[in-house]
């Protein structure tokens, strides 16, 4: 448990050396993003994702905005420095793509699944807010029904694989 809470933290050590992703070379991002590989970890199987990670509030507040394509094996996790409360959710404003977050403990365990639609309005003030009902650390955003494809419900848990795997070089993943 306590080896998942320190390589969960080393993500945040990851963006200060991480390469920057492209995730859709069509898509015009107005913000980068560092990014990592984390495997999803279920009691049937184990997945393995690309991930662009969101650390900086700017980061956070674009996520997957006006993204029209998101590769099959990849997401968006969003680091928080401290625990988020139960009632403070994400929205899909400017987001065109359907959406699967799950939200995590500080250990990296899924507390909290939630399907997300895009929203169409023109204000802000008119999308749905998708709140978790759980304290959380961390989201992670896919493709709509990924999760369910993949076995993957509250109570799997999200490992980083290989952080140096940024920079160009392979290490081990950290022990479980």
């Amino acid at each position: 448990m306590r080896s998942r809470l320190v390589a969960l933290a080393l993500c945040l050590a990851a963006v200060a050396c991480g390469s920057k992703n492209a995730d859709d070379q069509q898509d015009q991002h107005v913000v980068t993003y560092d990014s990592t590989s984390i495997r999803l970890v279920t009691a049937r199987d184990t997945q393995r994702l690309r991930v662009q990670l969101a650390v900086t509030p700017d980061q956070r507040t674009m996520g997957l905005m006006e993204r029209h394509h998101l590769a099959e094996d990849a997401g968006m996790l969003f680091l928080f420095d401290s625990t988020q409360a139960p009632d403070a959710g994400f929205w899909m404003f400017r987001t065109r793509i359907p959406l699967d977050i799950a939200y995590l403990d500080s250990t990296g365990t899924i507390a909290a699944i939630k399907a997300m639609a895009p929203c169409t309005t023109e204000l802000a003030a008119g999308c749905p807010t998708y709140n978790p009902g759980v304290p959380y650390r961390y989201a992670l955003e896919v493709n709509s029904g990924y999760f369910q494809r993949h076995g993957v419900t509250v109570g799997s848990s999200v490992v980083p694989v290989d952080l140096a795997g940024a920079r160009g070089r392979r290490t081990a993943p950290p022990p479980r």
